[in-house]
């Protein structure tokens, strides 16, 4: 089967690259607006970006359901702000932030409507989750225009780690990490680690 994506409708084309490009990890994004209003979303459509210098991305969609052809609380206020915190989700959060993907009120603190801790930065004014394992603070580098998408890219200028989740020398403990990864419409829990390739040749036998 061979399928044009441009030449289908946008949800149907949606389906089948959320069904195949599995499993993504998920950026629970915190902003504030210029009231200093607290905002907390989930995006999956979210990678590291660059290395040289720390950059991640994530791509914020045009609103919808209630909402639809609005735009995203999360866009608008880091258009305004130019900072926002990536938090990084894990299994025990899940329903937390399936809380907060709700299409709530621009007035409502996801925070308080999840019963989540709001922790001050340090170099940006947008709190991180005080229960998220891993928490990046980033200045914004850019926002590109992608049809109906925004990608966002965010320069990292302080990382966050809880202690527990630390093995030392830079490395983060995965297996008690736990991560949360976005499937279609469900989510998976990151937790059967190997490393490749798993048949191993003796030596001497080719």
């Amino acid at each position: 089967m061979n399928i044009d994506l441009r030449s289908i409708d946008t949800k149907k084309a949606y389906k089948l690259m959320t069904g195949s490009i599995v499993p993504r990890p998920i950026a629970w994004v915190s902003t504030i607006d210029e009231d200093g209003n607290r905002n907390l979303a989930p995006f999956s459509f979210f990678t590291v970006a660059s290395r040289n210098p720390p950059t991640l991305c994530i791509s914020v969609g045009p609103g919808v359901g209630e909402r639809e052809g609005t735009t995203k609380d999360t866009l608008s206020n880091i258009r305004s702000t130019k900072q926002f915190v990536v938090n990084i989700v894990n299994s025990p959060l899940g329903d937390e932030m399936h809380i907060s993907s709700d299409n709530l009120p621009a007035e409502v603190d996801e925070f308080e409507a999840a019963g989540l801790t709001p922790l001050e930065s340090i170099n940006v004014q947008a709190p991180r989750v005080g229960e998220a394992p891993i928490s990046f603070e980033l200045e914004l580098d850019r926002i590109i225009e992608l049809g109906s998408d925004h990608l966002i890219l965010g320069t990292v200028v302080q990382y966050h780690i809880q202690d527990e989740y630390y093995l030392g020398n830079y490395k983060v403990d995965l297996e008690k990490l736990k991560p949360l990864g976005r499937l279609a419409g469900n989510y998976c829990e990151v937790d059967n680690l190997f490393t490749l390739p798993r048949v191993k040749v003796e030596e001497g036998i080719k």
